[in-house]
Formats: C-alpha cells, structure tokens, sequence
C-alpha cells in the first residue's frame, strides 16, 4: 500500500525528498532544460499546477519549483500575472530546472484594459474581476509581446500557451453577473444570460486576443512553436451555480460559440477543467467522459487539454491517509488515458501543488501518493490494493 506509512518510513520519505531536493537545486545551476519525454507524443502531458508565483518571494520561488522538480513531475502549469517580471523570474528557474511550462496569461491584468475601467462587482463573495468585453487588444499585444520577447531573450521555451481561465463563469469573466444574494436560478443556456449582448462582444474580444497571442508566439525565437490551447474551462454545474449565485454556461456551448467565431483556425485544443468530486469508480469513469463528449481527435475536430483536475482530501493530519483519494486519482487517470489513446485527450495537469489545502498533494513535507499517482508519467493503470 501506498499510503498509511509507519512514521518511521515518512521520515525517511522526508530525508530522501531533502536529498533529491538537494540534487534538484544543484541540477539549477548547472544544467538546461531536459529533452522531450519520449513518450508525450502518444501519452499525452501530464503535469501540475503551480500558478501565481509572481506572489512569492525568489527563495520560495526556486523552494516551490524545485520541490516539483524532485518528484519527478516533468511538465508544469505556471501563470503570467502582475507583476510579470517576478512570473518570468519563475519561467526561468523552472525552464533551468528542465520543467515544461503551460504558460496561462491571466486576462485579468489591469494593464490589458483602458485606465479607468471599472470591474464587475463580486460583492464581497468572490473578487471584482474585469470583463473581457472591455479587453483593448492593443493594450493586451504591448503587454504580452514585451512579455514574450522577455522571455526568449532568457532562451526559456514555452511549450503551451494558454491565454485566459474560466471564460464560462463569473469568478473569471466579468461579462457573467453574480447575483446580489445567492439561491436563485442561473442561466442554463447563453440566451438566459443577463448581458448576452457583452458576454459575445467578449468572446470576440476573446478570440481576437487569442490571433495575437498566436502571432506574438510566431515573433519569438524558443516558442515559436508552442501549442496554443483556449481558456480552461469551468465543468460547474448549473445548480452549484444557482447556490453561489453566479452565472455559468456549459463548457461545449461555450466551445461552440468560440468555434463560430473562427477560433479552430488558431488553437491546438480546447482547454477544460475537470473536478468530478468523490464518486466510485465507475461514476468518475462517466463523469470524466460525459464532459469531455465533445473533445474530437486531430483528424476529426480538436483534442482537450485538460489544465486543471483535481480530487479533494480535507484530512490535515501527519502522516496523511490518501488512500480514497489515491483511488479516485487512479480512476479519472484510468479515464484519461482511455481518451489519450483515442487522440481526443492531450495533455491533464493537476491541481494543485501546495496552495488549496483541500486539492494540495505536497502533504507532510513530501508528495502524497495521490500526488504521485496523478503526476506519474507513466500510469500503473491499476488502483492501489
């Protein structure tokens, strides 16, 4: 078994994390990036998510990513946010410590956005955010052309870009209201949305940002080549909507307005989020392929990226028991793998490193095995007996 170690062997665990650790952060000052995992091209990335690093200081910056590093994770989900020369500080030590970057560009930079702009109000429940129809796409190319040549000129290469998060609910896109109180009914189709007429002024808004960040990517030296992947989006159901009282819209109705609007001609694959909750087994095996029904392989249409999973374990002792958890992970991986295979699945990051404390697999000083079954490379496929 996998977990339920004796305190004896998670101390031990605890040493042998510090010595790789150790390797890890003498690897940083010596080596490049590592070469391309043989494998990907059939398996699909496999990665986790460690977004807003531009919030730490440069030794927790380089402490978090070489913890990353020294488990064995190969591929990384990092943000650009404010302020972007701290994010682009932690580009360059998870590019030297041979981690591949998913590069999601937060769309609620203030710089993206005429001075003065007012965000929508989130009334104390969530943050304001800006709403993507106010998006000055002049603005949003200044700022990430001056980013991207930052970036080159380090010689860090992107391997995914991701522009935008969660353009289908309200926490991320402004143009969706949130309700003053809680409770009562949201929208389930986008004809039932309060501002319609902004939502699609957004999403074009959207799109158009998308063409430039496809054309700023072609100017670069390291990333020329990147994948470029659309917004993650929220799987929030519509009546986990109606108790935050939040609007939200279905991922493939948002993909199929996003597709009307041309976005097929500029992006690699549609980016997802997938958080199905404790189930068994086999209700995760169909949660996971009921929300990902309209992810196509590339001769048929665009495969998903799924940029944030993830599976809870509110359970705060030392040492953790991950045991469900480890089984659930197992059987969503089981689920992707299964789409990988059929080309419709390319890539499925996990969240999060250390920040959710429900979500988090750095657990007791080392990677939970949860953690180390959502991240692994190469899948065992069975679940832990």
């Amino acid at each position: 078994m996998l977990s339920g170690k004796s305190v004896s062997k998670r101390k031990y665990g605890q040493a042998r994390a510090r010595k790789v650790l150790s390797c890890a952060l003498l690897v940083l000052g010596v080596l490049g990036p590592a070469p391309a995992v043989a494998s990907e091209a059939l398996q699909g990335r496999i990665g986790i998510n460690r977004v807003n690093l531009a919030w730490l200081s440069d030794e927790d910056q380089k402490r978090v990513l070489s913890e990353i590093a020294a488990s064995g994770a190969t591929h990384v989900r990092l943000s650009l946010s404010r302020p972007v020369d701290k994010s682009i500080a932690a580009l360059e030590i998870a590019d030297r410590l041979g981690l591949r970057i998913l590069l999601e560009i937060q769309l609620g930079n203030k710089d993206y956005y005429p001075e003065g702009t007012v965000p929508r109000d989130g009334f104390d429940r969530i943050w304001d955010v800006q709403r993507l129809s106010d998006l000055d796409l002049d603005r949003y190319r200044a700022g990430l052309r001056a980013a991207l040549q930052a970036i080159d000129r380090k010689g860090i290469r992107l391997d995914v870009v991701e522009p935008g998060n969660e353009i289908n609910y309200s926490a991320y896109n402004g143009d969706l209201l949130v309700y003053r109180k809680p409770g009562q009914r949201t929208p389930r189709s986008v004809g039932e949305v309060a501002d319609r007429d902004a939502f699609a002024r957004g999403l074009d808004a959207y799109v158009g940002a998308v063409r430039i960040t496809r054309e700023e990517l072609r100017e670069t030296v390291h990333s020329r080549d990147a994948a470029l992947v659309s917004a993650g989006l929220s799987d929030m159901s519509a009546g986990e909507a109606d108790q935050r009282g939040m609007e939200r819209l279905d991922p493939g109705e948002v993909i199929n307005l996003l597709r009307a609007r041309g976005i097929d001609h500029l992006i690699d694959g549609y980016g997802i989020h997938v958080y199905p909750g404790r189930r068994t087994d086999a209700a995760l095996r169909a949660k996971v392929k009921g929300l990902l029904e309209f992810c196509q392989a590339a001769n048929a249409g665009k495969p998903c990226w799924v940029t944030e999973w993830g599976i809870a374990n509110v359970a705060r002792s030392c040492p953790i028991d991950d045991r469900d958890r480890e089984r659930a992970v197992r059987a969503v991986r089981g689920a992707f793998e299964a789409l990988m295979a059929e080309g419709r699945l390319a890539a499925a990051f996990y969240y999060d490193w250390d920040t959710q404390p429900s979500y988090g697999v750095w657990r007791c000083g080392e990677l939970s095995p949860a953690g180390a079954a959502a991240i692994a490379p190469d899948f065992a496929g069975a679940a832990a007996r």
